[in-house]
C-alpha cells in the first residue's frame, strides 16, 4: 500500500471536501482518503496497482483539479485590484438603483421613471462583467450539481441565475412596452451576490492562510543556500545541490542548511524553532545539528547526513500535515451534517418560493426570498468550524516542539485522567551519571575527575558513556596519556610509564587484594540507589563515585502539577522495586508498578482503559512502542533526529517533560474553540434561514444583506480559530 498527499484546487466549502472524500473512498484500490478543506489537500492511501495519475483522474472526475503531490507550503499572492474596480462599479449601480428611494440626482437616461428602457439596458450591460468574474463559481456549482454533490457554489449559482434571468426577462418586457416592471428588476442582487461572494472568498482565503502560518514558517526556516568546502575555501550552492557526505560550513548568525554532524569547531545553536528548547545548545565535534537551527558564536564545519525529504524539518512538516488530514469526532459530526445541509437548503428555498407565491401572489417577492435563502445559508462556517481550530493548534504545537501525529489525540488529551510514566529514559535521563564524589586523597576534586576522564575516555561501556557525558557537560578534560584496557565485569585499567590506575567495582579490589576502607559508604550509597565505582592509583583507593540515573530536572514539578489537576500519576517500569521506589519517593509518586516486562506493561495499560480510564502513556519512543500504542494517547520523548521512528501519537522533540502540561492546555483550549465555532455556525444558520424565508414578518433581509451575513459567519469562525495562535 502507498500513500500520497495531493494538492487540490477548486474546493470552496465543506460540501466540496466532503463530496470529494466520499467519491475517492468509493473507488476501487483506494484504501482510505481524507480531504482537508483548510490545507486544500487530499491524503490518499491506495493499492500498488493504482498510480498517482489514476488518483488525479478520480479528482478530475468530480470537478476538481489536482496540482500534484504536495511538496511544500507557499504563501499565496492575492490580487485586490478586481475588488476595488468592481466595488466602485457596484457602488455606482447601487446609487442608480436606489436613487428614487433616496431622491438622489441622476442623469435622465438613468432615471427609471423617465427612461425605463435605457435604465434597464445599462444595468444589464453593467451586470455582465460580474457574471464573467463569477464564472468559476457557476462552473463549480453546476459541476457539483451534475455529480450529485451540491455545494455553496451550487446555492449561489441557482440564486444568481434566478435573479438575473428574472431581471433579463423583465428588461425584454420593458423594451416591448411593459414599463411598470422596471420597479421589479434585481440586477443589483446579481451584482452584489457575486461581488460579496468573491470578496468573502478572498477574505476567507487570506484568513485561512494565516491559520497555516506556523507550518509555513517551519518550511521557511531552512536556508535556500549552503556553503560547501572546497580545499581551503568554500563556495555557495543551493540546497538541492547538497549531497550526503559533503562538508559544509555554517558561519555565525546563519542557519544550518541540512542535518549533519560537526567535524570541526564548536559553537552554540538555537534550536528553539525545531525542539521548543529556549536555551541555546553547545555543539562540539561529533554533535548532531539540525537544519534550520541558528549558529550563534563560531564557524563550524559539518558533514551533511540527511537532506531533502529525509531531513528533520521535512519529517516534522509531513507529520504536521498528516495530523491536519485526520479527523476528530467533532469534525466527523460536522462533516456528516454538511453532507445533507446543501440539499436541505435547496428544498427549503424551493418551498419558500412556492409558499410565498401562493400567499403573496407576487413573483417578485417570491424570487427575492428564494434567492435570499440560497445565499444566506452557510455550509462554509460549519465545514471550517473544527478543521481551522485543529490546523492552528497543530501548527502552534509544532512551534513549541510538540509534534501531534493525529488530530484526534489533540482532542482526546484534555479528557485524560490517568498519566502513566516509564522510568528509565522518561522520568530519568536514561544513563548513569556521576551524582556523588568522595575524595579519599590529597588530590583536588578536579584532578580526581581528570584522572577518571583519562581512564574512561576510550571505553564504550554504558557506565563509561555516562561518565564521559558528565565530563563533557562539566568541561573536564583528560590530563593523562594512558594505555587503557577493558576488564569485563570489573571496570577499566589505565597505565603509563610510572603509574597504574583502575576505575572499577569492589569485586576487582578484592581480586587484586586492594584494601577497601569504604565498604560502609558503598553500602549506604547502594541502599540509596547508587552504583559505586572506585578510582585506584597504584593499589590505593583515592576516590569513590556514586553513579545514578539522574531524574529529569522538570519531572518533580510536573508530577506535582499533574496531581494538583487531579490526574492519577503512575510509574510503570521494568526496574526492580527498590530502585523504582527510590525514584518514586523523590518525585512523590504514590502508585508504582515495578519489575514488569514490555508485554505486562501493555496488559496493565489495557486493564486501566477497560476500567474506564483515559490513559496517557509517556515513554521513550521505540522501547515502549507496545504500551504507547495501547494507551488512549501515547507520548514519547525523542531527540530531534528520530521523530519518525516511534509509535507514539505525540512526540516531544526537546525531551522536555513539562510540555505534557502544554499538551493538556492546548487540547483544552482547542476543544473549547471547536465547540464555540460549531455553536456560532449552527446558531447563524438556525436564525438566518428562517428570517430569509420571510416567515418572521418584522424581520426582512434581501440577497445583498444575506451575502454579507454569510461572509461574516465564516469570518467569525476563522478569527475565533486564529485566537489559538496566542496560546501560552
Amino acid at each position: 500500500m502507498k500513500k500520497v498527499v495531493l494538492k487540490i484546487e477548486g474546493m470552496t466549502c465543506s460540501a466540496c471536501s466532503n463530496g470529494l472524500e466520499k467519491y475517492l473512498n468509493k473507488q476501487d484500490g483506494v484504501q482510505e482518503a481524507s480531504v482537508n478543506l483548510v490545507m486544500a489537500t487530499a491524503s490518499i492511501s491506495y493499492d500498488d496497482n493504482l498510480t498517482i495519475k489514476d488518483l488525479e483522474r478520480f479528482v478530475k472526475d468530480v470537478g476538481f483539479k489536482s496540482l500534484g503531490e504536495e511538496q511544500k507550503l507557499n504563501k499565496k499572492k492575492y490580487n485586490s485590484k478586481p475588488f476595488i474596480i468592481l466595488g466602485i462599479i457596484g457602488f455606482l449601480i447601487m446609487y442608480v438603483t436606489m436613487h428614487h428611494h433616496l431622491h438622489l440626482p441622476v442623469p435622465v437616461f438613468l432615471n427609471m421613471n423617465k427612461s425605463p428602457i435605457s435604465y434597464s439596458i445599462i444595468l444589464l450591460i453593467a451586470t455582465i462583467p460580474y457574471l464573467v468574474y463569477g464564472f468559476d463559481i457557476f462552473k463549480n456549482g453546476i459541476k457539483n450539481l451534475i455529480h450529485k454533490m451540491p455545494n455553496m457554489d451550487t446555492l449561489v449559482t441557482l440564486g444568481v441565475f434566478a435573479s438575473f434571468i428574472y431581471s433579463l426577462v423583465g428588461t425584454i418586457l420593458i423594451i416591448l412596452g411593459n414599463k411598470e416592471i422596471v420597479h421589479n428588476l434585481y440586477f443589483e442582487s446579481t451584482v452584489f451576490v457575486i461581488y460579496f461572494m468573491k470578496l468573502g472568498r478572498f477574505i476567507s482565503e487570506r484568513s485561512k492562510n494565516k491559520t497555516t502560518e506556523s507550518i509555513q514558517e517551519l518550511v521557511q526556516i531552512t536556508p535556500e543556500k549552503a556553503h560547501i568546502k572546497k580545499g581551503d575555501s568554500y563556495l555557495d550552492i543551493t540546497i538541492d545541490e547538497v549531497k550526503v557526505g559533503d562538508i559544509l560550513v555554517c558561519l555565525p548568525g546563519e542557519r544550518v542548511a541540512v542535518d549533519g554532524e560537526i567535524v570541526k569547531g564548536s559553537s552554540t545553536f538555537d534550536e528553539a524553532f525545531i525542539t521548543g528548547e529556549s536555551l541555546p545548545q553547545l555543539k562540539k565535534v561529533s554533535s548532531k545539528i539540525i537544519a534550520g537551527s541558528i549558529n550563534y558564536d563560531n564557524a563550524v564545519e559539518y558533514k551533511a547526513e540527511r537532506i531533502g525529504k529525509e531531513s528533520t524539518i521535512s519529517e516534522i512538516v509531513n507529520l504536521v500535515i498528516d495530523a491536519t488530514n485526520t479527523k476528530t469526532k467533532l469534525t466527523r459530526i460536522a462533516d456528516h451534517i454538511c453532507l445533507y445541509f446543501v440539499p436541505i437548503v435547496m428544498v427549503i428555498s424551493v418551498l419558500t418560493f412556492l409558499l410565498n407565491l401562493l400567499i403573496t401572489k407576487d413573483i417578485s417577492i417570491s424570487i427575492t426570498r428564494f434567492v435570499t435563502v440560497l445565499v444566506v445559508a452557510c455550509p462554509c462556517a460549519l465545514g471550517l468550524a473544527t478543521p481551522l481550530a485543529l490546523v492552528v493548534s497543530v501548527g502552534t504545537s509544532a512551534k513549541k516542539g510538540i509534534l501531534i501525529k493525529d488530530s484526534e489525540s489533540l482532542e482526546q488529551a484534555s479528557k485524560v485522567d490517568t498519566i502513566v510514566f516509564d522510568k528509565t529514559g522518561t522520568l530519568t535521563n536514561g544513563s548513569l551519571s556521576i551524582a556523588e564524589i568522595h575524595n579519599h586523597s590529597d588530590f583536588k576534586e578536579k584532578e580526581i575527575l581528570q584522572i577518571l576522564a583519562s581512564i574512561e575516555k576510550y571505553s564504550n561501556h554504558p557506565i563509561s558513556n555516562g561518565i564521559n557525558k558528565y565530563m563533557e557537560e562539566n568541561n573536564i578534560e583528560a590530563n593523562l596519556d594512558l594505555i587503557t584496557e577493558e576488564l569485563p565485569g570489573y571496570g577499566v585499567k589505565g597505565k603509563d610509564d610510572r603509574n597504574t590506575y583502575y576505575a572499577c567495582n569492589n569485586a576487582l579490589l578484592k581480586k587484586l587484594d586492594i584494601i577497601n576502607s569504604y565498604e560502609d559508604l558503598e553500602n549506604k550509597m547502594t541502599t540509596s540507589g547508587y552504583s559505586v565505582i572506585y578510582l585506584v592509583k597504584n593499589k590505593k583507593v583515592i576516590a569513590s563515585f556514586g553513579l545514578k540515573d539522574i531524574i529529569r530536572k522538570e519531572a518533580k514539578g510536573l508530577v506535582k502539577e499533574l496531581k494538583k489537576r487531579k490526574k492519577e500519576v503512575i510509574m510503570l517500569t521494568g526496574d526492580h522495586e527498590v530502585t523504582a521506589n527510590i525514584i518514586a519517593n523523590e518525585l512523590d509518586i504514590d502508585n508504582v508498578v515495578a519489575g514488569v516486562k514490555p508485554k505486562e506493561k501493555t496488559e496493565y495499560i489495557k486493564k486501566l482503559i477497560k476500567e474506564g480510564h483515559k490513559v496517557m502513556m509517556v515513554g521513550d519512543g521505540i522501547n515502549d512502542a507496545p504500551s504507547l500504542t495501547s494507551a488512549t494517547i501515547g507520548v514519547s520523548l525523542s531527540s530531534g533526529t528520530d521523530i519518525a521512528t516511534n509509535s507514539a501519537n505525540i512526540v516531544l522533540v526537546s525531551n522536555d517533560l513539562s510540555k505534557i502540561l502544554d499538551i493538556l492546555h492546548i487540547s483544552h483550549k482547542t476543544r473549547i474553540n471547536m465547540k464555540q465555532n460549531l455553536f456560532w455556525a449552527f446558531i447563524y444558520n438556525i436564525l438566518m434561514i428562517p428570517i430569509a424565508t420571510g416567515i418572521i414578518p418584522k424581520l426582512k433581509v434581501n440577497p445583498m444583506i444575506a451575502c454579507i451575513a454569510m461572509i461574516l459567519s465564516s469570518l467569525i469562525v476563522t478569527l475565533n480559530a486564529l485566537r489559538l495562535r496566542k496560546i501560552k
